[in-house]
């Protein structure tokens, strides 16, 4: 599923998603969303879909090519997209 849609944040700083993304995402009251802010860009996981692909192993991919996703080259080539 792809959704683009514009919504606002409150007074408190608190958003609600949209009623298709909940359903799509199979999220309800109580649920736990993992919220990864990278270079300005928002992205929400449901944490039982992390557990079920192994957060670790993610998280330490992650750590592991760091380096490289921070180079100066890597940089200049998201520039360039």
């Amino acid at each position: 599923m792809s959704e683009v849609e514009v919504i606002t944040v409150s007074e408190k700083g608190q958003i609600v998603l949209p009623k298709k993304v909940r359903s799509e995402m199979r999220v309800g009251k109580g649920s736990k969303l993992l919220l990864i802010e990278k270079q300005g860009k928002v992205t929400l996981t449901k944490v039982d879909n992390l557990l079920k692909g192994n957060l670790f192993t993610m998280l330490a991919s992650e750590k592991a090519l760091a380096k490289d996703w921070l180079s100066d080259e890597e940089e200049e080539a998201w520039k360039n997209l």
